[in-house]
This record gives structure tokens, C-alpha cells and sequence, in this order.
């Protein structure tokens, strides 16, 4: 944990430093008079703060969604009919229900891999699984929904046990130490390098991405984590800002961007590096949607934690993302599960919308 550091007059949570200068030369200009309040839902053209990482969209989600004042909310691989893609007539009604609530469904994030886990690792059901892609990327876009969040890892995302999943006030988090899994199993039958991992993205986002700009769905591509070169023998490759900038000179088109999940970035080079993905990033107007969440520690040894108390200087994170000019929305993502809290950690994530939308309204005042 970092260090907690006194300054006179300003107060940290952690030892960080002061907020960053503006940017030089931003393609965008800074007004000032485009803001989101909890007050105006109904804005899409404006950074906003929504919520999500549940499947379902029950009356409590959607109720206690509203009674945060957020904008919308994103749903994570929602249980949805079909065993190979989804259909139209299940995405519209999902979204006309968020929408019965007053509150718009932002995004999906991830079809089930199974959809295309022969695409990721070029298997014999490769061309099917993304003809199947192609026709749920038509129909998230006729149903209405404007954003698909996916990512490029076959064995998912990992997290080891031990004495750090346990944070401030005996709270439950996540971690990662790659020595307690760098010896483990393969999980696809043999290794799967890098090159080949590059090789079917590149197939399949040439393959897709065209499908989306029909469409009018924008793609959002979430990092590797945790974004170590391999896990379980198969490549990781979204793991930096190289691989990140790689990805993005694939295809050239307004439908290409990211999921930018801060507390990867923060996993893969700290304060310094969040904020160079998200000027880069940011200004060409590839970060569509974020998670705002941190850790503390680096790739390969890190532990999720509360907002304030990680790597990341969040004040700096904020101003970035409204310097470069983006209009698109912030999730909580993974938050600690507190005392008393729900499977779904309600009250981590009261704590971690609040923060957010508290934190959004003070740098649109003083920027």
C-alpha cells in the first residue's frame, strides 16, 4: 500500500502527486459548459458515470441503478437465449426494459466466449463462429444498443488466493501472483504463442469490424487480465500500450476502440501509463466506455482495492479523460466486497459510484 503523505491544505488519500497541467495541443477545447449531473440521465453526448457487472436486469439492479443517479447501466454476458449468437427480438426487449426504468442500457460486455473461442484460437469452427459474430453484431445494432464490449484472452481472467485478498478494515478484494501460477496446467491442450494469437485477431477483426460499421455498433476491446505474457500456455496480447496501439493499426475505423479498464493499465505501468492511454487513446476518440477501478502492485503481483488507495491519481485520471474530449461512460467494474455486503457488492459499489460521480462533478467545476 502506498504510503499516506500529509500536504498542507490538500489532502490524499495515498502519497500522489499534484494533478497534471492540461494538455498541450488537445484536438479538443476545453468549454466547460458540456456537463453530466445525475440530474440529466437522459445525455449520451457527455462523460457520465453509469454502472454494471451483473447479468440481469431484476427490478432491484435496475431500482438501486436509479436510485444512484446514473446514467445507464452495462450489462456483462447477459443471460440471453442461444447457444451460438444472439437474436434481435431478445436484445430489443432487453434494452425496452432497462429503458422502462428511465435509464439507458449503455452496452453488452461479452457475448459467452463460447461464441467465439474457435476464433480466438483459430480452431476448426473458426468461420462459424464469426459468421455467428457477424449476425449478433447486426442485431445488437438493429435492437438499438450502440456499444459490444469483447476481449482476446481463451482462458478468461485470473486471480490467486492468499493473504492480499484481504484489504483495508479486513475488506474482500481480488488478487494476482503470477509465482502461484506460472506452473499451472495448460488449459487448451498446448501452448498458443503470440504470433498466432495476432494472426486470428487480426482474421477475425477484418472480418467483423465491417459487419459493425453497417451496423452502427462500435466494438470495445477490454485488456488481458491480469496482462502478463501468458497464462495456462496461451499468449496474452493486449497486455501493454504497444500491443493496445498494434491492435488499433489493424483496421482503420470509427468502430475500433476500447474498453479502457484503468485498473489493467494501472496493472501494466501504473499512474504514468493510464494517463498515456488515455491521452492517446482518448484524443483519437477510441476509448468508448471505462472501469474506473485500481490496485495496488504490478502485473505480475497486485491487489484490487478502494478508489484512492492504488496506483492511480485519480484526480489526474479524471481530468485526462475530460481533456481528450470523451463523451462516453465509467463503470465501476470489480469493487471490494464489504462488511455485511451482497453477492453482488452493493455497498462497494454505492461507495465506488459516489466516489466517481462526486469525483466527475468537482473536475468539471474547477476545469
Amino acid at each position: 500500500m502506498a504510503e499516506v503523505r500529509e500536504i498542507p491544505e490538500v489532502w490524499h488519500p495515498v502519497g500522489t502527486a499534484p494533478p497534471a497541467p492540461p494538455l498541450e495541443g488537445s484536438v479538443v477545447e476545453m468549454t466547460g459548459t458540456a456537463t453530466w449531473t445525475p440530474r440529466s440521465t437522459g445525455r449520451s453526448d457527455v462523460m457520465r458515470i453509469a454502472i454494471g457487472q451483473f447479468n440481469e436486469p431484476s427490478h432491484e439492479r435496475l431500482t438501486f441503478a436509479k436510485q444512484l443517479g446514473v446514467s445507464g447501466v452495462l450489462l456483462n454476458t447477459p443471460r440471453l437465449p442461444g447457444e451460438h449468437r444472439w437474436e434481435y427480438e431478445d436484445l430489443v426487449r432487453l434494452r425496452q426494459h432497462v429503458e422502462s426504468y428511465g435509464l439507458r442500457l449503455e452496452a453488452l460486455e461479452n457475448t459467452p466466449k463460447g461464441f467465439y473461442e474457435q476464433a480466438m484460437l483459430g480452431g476448426p469452427e473458426r468461420d462459424r463462429q464469426i459468421e455467428h459474430y457477424q449476425a449478433t453484431v447486426r442485431n445488437v445494432g438493429r435492437a438499438g444498443i450502440p456499444i459490444l464490449g469483447y476481449h482476446w484472452m481463451p482462458n478468461s481472467v485470473w486471480r490467486t488466493g492468499g493473504p492480499k485478498t484481504v484489504g483495508r478494515g479486513g475488506v474482500r478484494v481480488t488478487a494476482f501472483e503470477l509465482e502461484q501460477a506460472k506452473d499451472a496446467p495448460l488449459t487448451h491442450g498446448r501452448e498458443y504463442t503470440a504470433d498466432e494469437l495476432w494472426a486470428n485477431y487480426e482474421h477475425f477483426v477484418k472480418a467483423v469490424i465491417p459487419v459493425a460499421e453497417e451496423a452502427g455498433v462500435r466494438l470495445a476491446l477490454h485488456p488481458d487480465d491480469p496482462p502478463v505474457p501468458a497464462l495456462g500456455g496461451v499468449a496474452r496480447i493486449f497486455n501493454s500500450f504497444e500491443g493496445f496501439q498494434r491492435g488499433s493499426e489493424i483496421v482503420d475505423s470509427p468502430n475500433w476502440g476500447l474498453d479502457f479498464c484503468m485498473g489493467c493499465w494501472s496493472e501494466m505501468g501504473g499512474n504514468e501509463n493510464v494517463l498515456r492511454g488515455i491521452r492517446h487513446f482518448g484524443s483519437r476518440g477510441q476509448i468508448y466506455y471505462g472501469h474506473f477501478r485500481d490496485v495496488q502492485g504490478t502485473a505480475d503481483n497486485f491487489a484490487e482495492c478502494f478508489l484512492g488507495e492504488g496506483n492511480v491519481n485519480l484526480v489526474q485520471a479524471m481530468r485526462a479523460f475530460k481533456e481528450v474530449g470523451f463523451t462516453g461512460f465509467l463503470i465501476d467494474d470489480h469493487v471490494p466486497h464489504m462488511v455485511d455486503d451482497s453477492d453482488w457488492n452493493h455497498r462497494g459499489r454505492a461507495y465506488a459510484t459516489g466516489y466517481m460521480i462526486a469525483l466527475l462533478a468537482a473536475v468539471n467545476e474547477l476545469t
